[in-house]
């Protein structure tokens, strides 16, 4: 019995002694939070494991000793006051002994009081950006593992999925504080040598803080499914000794004078399109493809295609918009403080011309910086006026003084597949992708009255709204192009086929 006894204890006792060597296990990490969470980790790991050999060793003691071929009877204390009072005291003295030290480790673990340093970590499909307070510094982190080792025509390196073009870097031996926040989804920073995993939320601020022993690159990784592209946005964290962190900040901001100079000299170069179209491509692919994908097909219901877009194939104007400002209430960023002009304008130019655009337009930095500062117009391949280039971002409300003649008219699959997009990231919330609707609150749009009827009713109701429902007006919040192109969709999907292509001259007409 003692033998099976001390065959029991080694069995218990084995893998959680040889836990600390053990490459499943959690390790000390690098900073002396890390080290309370690892030995807070390890404590609680022991008792679990004492419990569980009391436990198992009451069992199998009583089903050795106490089994029905020796002649035991069951006895009966289901009602027993000392046994209530004991398994219920018990389980609470051992929690309350868990307790004690799980709570010094969390509460120093929120102490971001006298810190050294503070950065701001903001998390975006999918990238990381970090602000450093007080030194005029802040860049974007993005994964740098190449499309090949993706698509998997070269062999992963190492650090495959786990490498950027510009790590966070911080001083050892300093306390430095994280402000973390999101500019669209959640996301969570977490690396887990500092025992730092704290969720980046829109519109709020979450703290975290780390003070690190020794220099060396960390690795973490985004702990949140934030989206298509979740795996593919790393943490890369390098810790640099005092001396070398402060020779990397004066670097820094010498490196921010040079590229401003190099910025403003590229104003006045005007580089070939193969030049363009080489640097585009090269922006496009660590920028742009994670959603409008290599091929500038996108995703579907998700993403809008470039290939054939109106927007990639029409006025210059509203396609440098996009992208300097965004869109709102949609995926596409902001990348006026992302990129320079000279990556701008070579982007640009690659998605006019990449995928059988084919536009033969060449944007340029000065397109750019004057399109930024309000001081011209970048000439448009259909040599289209300002004024109606100018037309495709403004509300319709705007544009009621435009001749409707002047105006572009686009072909029925390009008014679709803008349509489209339209539809998705204005309508479908309510009327669903499938034009089905939630009736009675939302009504279907399949075979819809509305939908197949005269088409200025439909113009009116979706510019205009409708009283007491929860249709809104789109006419402030939609240029007419893009009226044009969702009423044109909602005409045509979903098996309603009605053959109508709506122009954005229509809708130009309807306000008048």
């Amino acid at each position: 019995m003692k033998q099976l006894l001390y065959c029991l204890l080694v069995v218990l006792f084995a893998p959680p002694l040889n836990a600390a060597d053990s490459r499943f296990n959690m390790t000390t990490g690098v900073t002396e939070i890390s080290g309370k969470v690892y030995h807070l980790h390890m404590t609680i790991l022991y008792i679990c494991c004492a419990i569980g050999l009391v436990v198992f060793g009451v069992m199998i003691y009583a089903m050795i000793n106490h089994r029905k071929s020796k002649g035991a009877v069951a006895a009966h204390f289901h009602e027993s006051t000392k046994v209530e009072i004991a398994w219920t005291i018990l389980p609470f003295i051992i929690l309350i002994l868990m307790a004690i030290p799980a709570t010094k480790t969390l509460i120093a673990m929120e102490d971001t009081s006298n810190a050294d340093i503070t950065i701001k970590v903001t998390g975006s499909q999918w990238k990381w950006h970090y602000s450093y307070f007080d030194q005029d510094i802040d860049f974007y982190s993005i994964l740098s593992t190449p499309r090949t080792q993706i698509d998997g025509s070269e062999p992963k390196s190492e650090y495959y999925l786990l490498e950027v073009d510009k790590p966070l870097v911080v001083p050892i031996n300093r306390k430095i504080r994280f402000l973390m926040t999101s500019e669209d989804v959640i996301h969570s920073w977490w690396v887990p040598a500092f025992a730092v995993k704290k969720d980046a939320n829109p519109g709020f601020i979450n703290e975290a803080w780390t003070r690190i022993d020794k220099p060396g690159i960390y690795r973490g990784q985004c702990a949140e499914l934030c989206g298509k592209d979740h795996g593919f946005m790393p943490i890369v964290v390098k810790a640099l000794p005092e001396a070398e962190f402060d020779t990397w900040i004066a670097e820094q901001k010498q490196a921010a004078e040079t590229a401003a100079a190099t910025a403003k000299a590229a104003l006045s170069q005007t580089l070939s399109q193969a030049d363009l179209m080489t640097q585009g491509e090269q922006v496009y692919m660590a920028r742009c493809a994670a959603c409008h994908q290599p091929n500038g097909e996108g995703l579907k219901g998700v993403f809008p295609s470039l290939k054939g877009s109106p927007i990639a194939t029409g006025p210059i104007t509203p396609h440098l918009e996009i992208i300097i400002h965004g869109k709102a209430g949609t995926a596409m960023q902001a990348f006026a403080n992302q990129l320079t002009t000279q990556e701008i304008a070579a982007v640009t130019t690659y998605e006019r011309n990449a995928w059988g655009n084919n536009m033969g337009d060449a944007v340029q930095a000065k397109d750019v910086n004057e399109y930024m500062n309000g001081g011209g117009q970048p000439q448009t391949s259909t040599a289209q006026t300002q004024q109606v280039a100018a037309l495709a971002t403004e509300p319709s409300t705007q544009a009621t003084s435009i001749d409707p003649a002047s105006l572009p008219t686009l072909s029925h699959e390009a008014l679709m597949t803008e349509g489209e997009a339209i539809y998705t990231s204005s309508c479908a919330a309510c009327h669903q992708l499938n034009g089905s609707g939630i009736p009675p609150a939302f009504p279907s749009l399949v075979n819809s009255k509305i939908v197949t009827g005269p088409i200025a009713s439909h113009i009116d109701i979706v510019m205009h709204g409708k009283t007491g429902t929860a249709m809104q007006a789109f006419d402030k919040q939609l240029s007419p192009q893009q009226l044009a192109a969702v009423i044109t969709y909602e005409r045509n999907a979903w098996g309603n086929n009605t053959g109508d292509t709506v122009q954005a001259s229509d809708i130009v007409r309807h306000g008048q």
